[in-house]
């Protein structure tokens, strides 16, 4: 494929995520304030996109709660800065086996599955302007975790969030989620502009090495937009990455805790670094007005 660098990037803050990251760093946002404030000075940084999940307040597990995306949501929308809002709809699919031997019953302890609608509820009630649709089943990171997303679920919120008027941001972890996400287009429930987000490095997904990336690339269909990141220590090398490949990126400490070894970062400081490799590689920077236009996206 020859060279094609995209010279006009936006950069999404994934601020919190929903990884066991928080006793691993002080600076991963918990609270709502916590993650509305993280978001806000990301945006500050130079992101034009920020990526939100929900904590619980008291415990930092991963959350569904409304309440909680409703604050964050509020928070932001009230700061003296715009930012395009991008809220998780991930969470619900989360399936943890037995054991090797057992399988049944699940335990109950990490299993977390939900519905189509319930899934889409804090979507369907903060109207952000943009919404991920993680686009398959994998095995993640270790034990009996399985990331579960069938093809009829994700039918159904895919076309919840269209009739809503949110744009799906799609996550392929794996060549097979780009080639459902086609699928998906085809049928109508994803409407264009179409943006996906290409993860790498994720366990057991596609690893992040550039004959996998530039596959999963030379997958993605010339019309859509798409960003791509890479978690831990090759989270910092993908920025360059992404953009050479035609690409925009995403950073953030929900993919990575450093800024340098043994260095943590804050989202402010992975930002400032990313928009700098941007801008040294003679690119520009764009921000939440033209992200906008360019994806067609409503502004609430």
């Amino acid at each position: 494929m020859p060279l094609s660098m995209n010279r006009e990037v936006f950069v999404t803050c994934a601020v919190t995520g929903a990884g066991d990251t928080v006793s691993k760093s002080p600076h991963v946002p918990v609270t709502p304030k916590q993650i509305a404030e993280a978001a806000i000075e990301a945006a500050k940084a130079g992101a034009a996109i920020v990526h939100c999940h929900v904590r619980d307040p008291d415990t930092g597990a991963p959350a569904r709660r409304r309440d909680l995306y409703k604050e964050v949501t509020d928070r932001i929308r009230s700061a003296d800065i715009d930012v395009v809002l991008n809220l998780t709809a991930g969470m619900g699919g989360d399936l943890v086996f037995g054991n090797v031997e057992s399988p049944f019953p699940v335990n109950e302890k990490g299993t977390d599955m939900a519905g189509a609608t319930e899934r889409v509820a804090h979507v369907a009630e903060c109207l952000p302007e943009i919404c991920t649709l993680d686009c398959g089943t994998m095995n993640f990171s270790l034990g009996d975790y399985v990331m579960t997303n069938t093809p009829s679920m994700l039918r159904e919120m895919a076309r919840q969030m269209t009739a809503l008027g949110v744009r799906p941001e799609i996550e392929a972890f794996d060549t097979g989620h780009l080639w459902f996400a086609k699928q998906l287009v085809e049928e109508g429930l994803i409407e264009d502009p179409v943006l996906i987000q290409l993860c790498m490095g994720i366990p057991w997904g596609a690893p992040d090495d550039l004959n996998t990336f530039m596959a999963m690339v030379n997958n993605v269909p010339s019309n859509w937009t798409f960003s791509a990141f890479s978690i831990g220590r090759n989270a910092m090398a993908y920025p360059a990455a992404a953009i050479l490949a035609g690409g925009n990126v995403r950073v953030g400490l929900e993919d990575n805790l450093y800024v340098g070894k043994g260095q943590l970062a804050t989202n402010p400081q992975l930002v400032e670094k990313a928009v700098a490799v941007v801008e040294n590689m003679g690119a520009k920077i764009i921000g939440p007005e033209e992200v906008r236009k360019k994806l067609k996206l409503t502004k609430r």
